[in-house]
């Protein structure tokens, strides 16, 4: 006869007993703080925003400190030196750095308006009702502002050549002599301009026709309603709509030119006789030609102040009439 087989109960603890404690004193993970949780939130848009402030750090922040830097030494390499005001004061009595200045600034007085304006005048058509194919016409108004700037001075010097130039021969067909474009100072000057204006209007038109269609149409109804004539509506709409960003294009353009450098370096560099010499070409001159870079730092620094100065005049000047 068999001995029966004790129960769990009478025998002792189960399995699921004895397991239990075991599973009791396994440590739980401790669950994170919420000062840990609020950190890691607060670090984490910089960590995002780390390789594009540390490329602006090495490329853009480093050379601007060390080119200010620069500015105030004299030399090169080994024999490089502390020359305080030095260069600022070289600047100051440097009749070339004036005549490239006088240059910069007889190209800006001409080229700025008249590409303004024709820009804004091919944008009111390319907006009028009457036009069909807008899309076309917008994409060949700013083709021009594609292409580059040195193709464009090539092309250019070819066309404005004295001999055999295209410009020459055609105004040779219609009864005008031919104008030696880039050997005389003052044309030279004009070939610039020239030069700027047709790279340029497209891209400032797109920008005005862009503003042109946020004017409502009611406005222009009620004044034509009122009687008011094309011009009328022109000077009492859309420039005042336009204000804004006529002051956009006014101020990049202007700063565009003060930084003029491709177009007169490729078309005619600098001569003749210096009439289309510019800032930003005397800088190249004496940084990597002469390798006078502490000079050359001087120039660049003494046209940043002459960029922000006329920038902040242009957005005093027309920023208060907004208001």
């Amino acid at each position: 006869m068999t001995a029966a087989t004790p129960s769990s109960t009478a025998a002792g603890p189960s399995r699921a007993a004895l397991e239990q404690p075991a599973r009791q004193s396994a440590k739980r993970p401790a669950a994170p703080s919420r000062r840990s949780a609020r950190l890691r939130r607060t670090a984490l848009p910089y960590l995002l925003l780390a390789p594009a402030l540390i490329t602006f750090g090495v490329f853009k922040a480093y050379p601007v400190v060390d080119s200010l830097l620069l500015s105030f030494t004299t030399g090169a390499g080994a024999a490089r030196h502390n020359a305080g005001l030095a260069n600022y004061r070289r600047l100051l009595d440097d009749p070339l750095f004036w005549t490239a200045l006088r240059n910069t600034a007889e190209i800006l007085v001409v080229q700025v308006p008249l590409m303004l304006g024709l820009a804004l005048l091919m944008a009111v058509g390319i907006n009028s009702t009457l036009v069909r194919w807008r899309a076309v016409w917008r994409l060949g108004v700013f083709m021009p502002a594609v292409t580059g700037l040195v193709a464009t001075g090539v092309i250019f010097s070819f066309l404005l050549d004295a001999g055999n130039g295209a410009v020459n021969r055609l105004l040779e067909t219609v009864g005008l002599p031919a104008v030696d474009w880039l050997g005389q100072p003052f044309w030279a000057r004009m070939a610039v301009v020239l030069v700027l204006t047709w790279h340029y209007t497209g891209y400032n038109a797109v920008i005005y026709l862009a503003g042109l269609q946020g004017i409502p149409r009611e406005l222009y109804e009620a004044a034509m309603v009122d009687g008011a004539g094309p011009v009328r509506r022109f000077t009492a709409i859309t420039v005042p709509a336009l204000r804004p960003v006529l002051l956009f294009t006014v101020v990049l353009s202007t700063i565009g030119t003060l930084q003029l450098f491709d177009e007169p370096y490729v078309l005619t560099g600098g001569g003749p006789d210096n009439a289309t010499l510019t800032v930003s070409m005397y800088l190249y001159q004496n940084g990597f030609r002469y390798f006078d870079f502490g000079y050359a730092s001087a120039i660049a620094y003494a046209l940043t102040l002459l960029v922000s100065v006329l920038g902040a005049v242009q957005m005093r000047l027309m920023g208060e009439r907004d208001r």
